[in-house]
């Protein structure tokens, strides 16, 4: 009975301890592997500071594009754009042809929940996303 008792515990401890480091996981920042499982051949839909979602698509072939037509960008900058992405250390970087006016930029991805990720720009901007299919 006790050795059925101490085994039953043995295997709640390591449960416990598999279930928080998942769950440490799932919030922490995300590595060059977790950006290319769970972002690339992704759309991501940026949350606008207007309301709505910016979709970005990271295509697997390291072509990335976005369209703000449905936020009415159009008013104010081009509303498609494409660009180049790839993965430096364990930043998601992106260079579109005309916005921000063709600069690279890199980005810094933590898991906030599951599906939503916050992102920290080189220049210190922030901001959440949602991972869509």
């Amino acid at each position: 009975m006790k050795k059925t008792l101490l085994h039953a515990l043995l295997s709640a401890g390591a449960l416990a301890s598999m279930l928080a480091a998942s769950a440490h996981a799932d919030t922490g920042r995300l590595s060059a592997e977790d950006i290319r499982r769970d972002i690339v051949g992704r759309t991501i839909y940026l949350a606008a500071p207007v309301g709505g979602e910016f979709p970005l698509n990271y295509r697997t072939n390291g072509v990335v594009d976005g369209d703000g037509q449905a936020l009415g960008l159009g008013k104010f900058i081009a509303p498609k754009d494409k660009g180049k992405w790839w993965i430096d250390g364990d930043r998601l970087c992106q260079q579109f042809n005309v916005w921000y006016d063709g600069a690279p930029m890199c980005f810094e991805l933590s898991r906030t929940e599951p599906g939503k990720v916050k992102w920290v720009r080189d220049n210190g901007q922030t901001g959440v996303a949602r991972i869509g299919n």
